[in-house]
């Protein structure tokens, strides 16, 4: 039985999603893409338009046409609601995908999104018809007024974009997953080891989406196929049931009864 996710009716067998922005070179970025196994690559469209993208935007279009990937084109770099409507609608034209990754950032050291500016933007993006995957903090009042505003999906952040610091709030992450059981979640940002993603999983997050910690490793293709596998195993991991964590010891073996030996 495929065990699949869903955004906007749109079923997804994988739940890795990979970035294309910094690999050392286009090919790199094909193949680690096809390690990855996506179904979900996501572009940066002011980057492509403003400094020229060296043919990467291209063989990430070739590359998710192989294997039957979506694009996901996103707004990285806008500070306001009215730029990031700005450009969702000039990536619509582009890649003729009304999905759009909504970033609006309100923090230069952090590069924290603006939940004003986001929700605005959100609201406004969905009246044009737009699939809005909003990336922003784990604030749960801020998703369920995202959820609200007609987002298909949440995308609150484990840390910093491009910090590798994995999940820094597990307890923030647990609670929008216990009190947003319906909604899709994906974590966005921050993971940098294959060991988060896992633990993303494991939490009952639907997805996790990454782009540096592939990107700039020693060997990308070989971390990708490192992730794939660990956002499997947590997968797994959350459907068997991971066990509690418990303040004192429990025995593995019965300390009641009588002691006998098998012959």
């Amino acid at each position: 039985m495929t065990d699949s996710f869903e955004i906007a009716g749109v079923p997804l067998a994988s739940r890795f999603l990979l970035g294309t922005a910094g690999y050392p070179n286009p090919q790199l970025l094909a193949e680690a893409v096809k390690a990855s196994q996506t179904q979900l690559l996501t572009v940066g469209l002011k980057r492509s338009a403003q400094g020229g993208d060296n043919g990467f935007v291209a063989m990430a279009l070739a590359a998710a046409r192989a294997q039957g990937a979506r694009l996901l084109p996103n707004t990285a770099g806008c500070r306001s609601a009215a730029e990031a409507v700005q450009l969702a609608c000039m990536a619509r034209e582009l890649y003729d995908t009304a999905w759009i990754k909504l970033e609006v950032t309100g923090d230069e050291h952090t590069l924290q999104p603006d939940p004003f500016e986001l929700l605005a933007a959100a609201s406004e993006l969905v009246k044009l018809g737009f699939t809005v995957l909003p990336y922003c903090t784990d604030d749960l009042v801020l998703c369920r007024r995202l959820l609200d505003a007609g987002c298909a999906v949440l995308m609150p952040w484990g840390a910093p974009i491009g910090s590798g610091q994995g999940l820094l709030n597990p307890w923030a992450l647990r609670t929008l997953r216990e009190r947003l059981p319906e909604a899709v979640l994906i974590v966005d940002a921050g993971l940098g080891a294959p060991s988060h993603a896992a633990q993303a999983m494991e939490l009952g997050y639907d997805a996790v989406l990454l782009n540096s910690a592939v990107a700039q490793a020693r060997d990308p293709v070989r971390m990708a196929h490192a992730f794939r596998d660990a956002v499997r195993a947590g997968r797994q991991a959350y459907l068997a049931g991971v066990m509690p964590a418990q303040d004192f010891a429990v025995p593995s073996t019965p300390v009641s009864g009588h002691a006998f030996v098998l012959s």
